[in-house]
């Protein structure tokens, strides 16, 4: 497996494109993935009585980050957190009361700073080839879940305490993240065996 950082990612090697058509494609890709994080924030399944939700948006956040490469993907989650602190409807609970940066300072607010974080960090595995292999993809994709956790956790203890911060930011999580997890690290591995398949 390489370890070199120059290595294309999903989103190069799907959709092949150069000068102007190059830009409209990372338009396009960008406002796709801003879409889908939008949507995936909204599947979602309270867990009370935490303040945060069970989403699809972790999921979401992972294949981004993993399929774009870190610059498009930071593009993307920056763009979908620039539009929510704008006060429209694209987080989890943003339509239940607070919005825009009201609702970004709230008990998911370390969790959306996780999602920024987690987006690069899978980015650049994915630059390093990671995401071509399913341990390795396993692998990136359980540091990007803790990358995600450390802030979340981090501020639910700074809103109410420690104690709280894991009853309500942690346990209930675990079992639905793994299946996430495992979900996109598999996906990602078989989509460049098809990509693989398709040019040989």
């Amino acid at each position: 497996m390489s370890t070199a950082v120059s290595n294309s990612v999903l989103s190069e090697e799907i959709w092949s494109a150069e000068g102007n058509a190059l830009w409209v494609k990372r338009i396009v890709l960008v406002a796709f993935g801003i879409l889908a994080l939008a949507v995936a924030a909204k599947i979602k399944v309270p867990m009370w009585p935490s303040p945060v939700p069970v989403t699809l948006g972790t999921f979401a956040v992972l294949t981004i980050g993993t399929a774009y490469g870190p610059r498009m993907g930071l593009t993307t989650i920056l763009g979908y957190m620039l539009i929510g602190a704008l006060g429209f409807d694209v987080f989890a609970n943003s339509a239940s009361g607070a919005t825009g940066i009201e609702y970004m300072m709230g008990g998911t607010g370390g969790y959306l700073v996780g999602f920024v974080l987690s987006t690069v960090a899978l980015g650049y595995a994915a630059r390093r080839g990671w995401d071509r292999n399913v341990v390795m993809m396993a692998l990136a994709m359980f540091v990007g879940s803790l990358v995600i956790y450390i802030p979340g956790v981090l501020w639910l203890a700074h809103l109410y305490s420690w104690e709280n911060a894991f009853a309500w930011g942690v346990t209930p999580f675990l079992i639905g993240d793994a299946m996430k997890l495992a979900l996109a690290a598999l996906i990602v591995p078989g989509v460049w065996k098809i990509v693989g398949k398709a040019r040989g």
